[in-house]
């Protein structure tokens, strides 16, 4: 998996596309307190007792402090202060510092880490009825505010990204490991970071036996296979042929277990504007391909876009300086699929 410039220019560009953006000083004063808030207003709308449980959750985040590190602007590396510390002098005189505040830390470049309720609710749909327990690989994890949740709800969560900036971000002894969570459940965080399933080290960390195979705005057909010549830099290159990474899929997941591909998008651009990779939000895998691994089909590119404008318009995206069309410009797709077996 590579996104453009790593992760961060399509993200960036996503975000704008449809229009979320950081909030103001003010909404930023308790990066929990605005969870919380959001949890609130998103309690009508998710369906299933077990994404109540993921909402209430937001009760348990603890505070994050400002977190600094310094970035090699040539490369986009980022260094913790030790790492720096040991670079000659001339690199290290070279690096910019820079500071996350809590709302990055919680959201990064993504928005809301609650605007997962809706793909959480659509597993619910299965006759899911708690995530305690639960092993879930969530494929292009993009910000640790829905995986601290689950894990808290009592699951083993496993994130895995290409960004440089979160082995950096996510690197203190807090955010991995065991997770003290809701009527003493204890639930855990790993956060693994290259393309799967193309390097075999990875692949071997990640295992197998997940109940849920979980990817959300990564795996869209515009990233895998755009349809119009497009900057190889925003698109994501998986490192294996289709019928590969699907098969990977189908064994890391347990026999019953399910793979979900959800994704938000902007409107497509006209035919004479350049292409929107983003806005194609279908799944890349065919049908058959996926038959043929041995997944039993539920849903395959479906539309889902008037419970994703619900849920953006409960998130505020309509609303403020950065406002968008939700009826024009958001658009949900969904693809969720069993392993068959018991």
């Amino acid at each position: 998996m590579r996104r453009a410039n790593t992760g961060a220019l399509c993200s960036l560009l996503f975000l704008i596309g449809i229009g979320l953006g950081r909030p103001s000083a003010e909404a930023q004063a308790s990066a929990t307190a605005q969870l919380r808030e959001e949890a609130e207003k998103l309690k009508a709308f998710v369906a299933s007792p077990a994404v109540r449980e993921f909402l209430a959750a937001t009760s348990l985040l603890p505070e994050i402090e400002p977190r600094t590190l310094l970035r090699d602007n040539d490369t986009s590396s980022y260094y913790t202060a030790a790492e720096a510390r040991a670079l000659p002098q001339g690199e290290r005189d070279a690096l910019e510092e820079v500071v996350f505040d809590a709302y990055y830390y919680y959201t990064t470049r993504y928005g809301s880490p609650l605007a997962y309720c809706r793909a959480l609710d659509l597993v619910a749909r299965t006759g899911v009825t708690s995530f305690a327990g639960k092993r879930i690989l969530d494929f292009g994890y993009g910000t640790i505010g829905h995986l601290r949740l689950l894990a808290s709800l009592g699951a083993h969560v496993v994130g895995i990204e290409v960004n440089p900036l979160y082995p950096k971000l996510y690197g203190e002894p807090m955010d991995q490991g065991s997770i003290d969570g809701i009527a003493g459940r204890s639930g855990s965080i790993r956060l693994l970071h290259g393309r799967y399933p193309a390097e075999s080290q990875l692949r071997a960390q990640v295992g197998d036996d997940y109940d849920l195979f979980l990817s959300k705005n990564t795996l869209k057909r515009g990233y895998i296979h755009p349809e119009r010549a497009v900057d190889e830099r925003m698109t994501i290159q998986l490192g294996v042929d289709d019928s590969t990474y699907v098969q990977a899929v189908f064994e890391a997941l347990k026999p019953g277990g399910y793979f979900l591909i959800y994704n938000l998008a902007p409107a497509p651009a006209p035919p004479d504007q350049p292409y929107i990779p983003w806005a194609d939000g279908r799944c890349p895998f065919t049908r058959d391909l996926l038959e043929a691994a041995g997944f039993q089909i539920l849903a395959y590119d479906v539309d889902d876009s008037v419970a994703a404008r619900e849920m953006g318009k409960r998130l505020g995206w309509a609303d403020g300086e950065n406002a968008m069309d939700l009826e024009n410009d958001l658009f949900g797709t969904y693809t969720l699929a069993r392993k068959l077996g018991r």
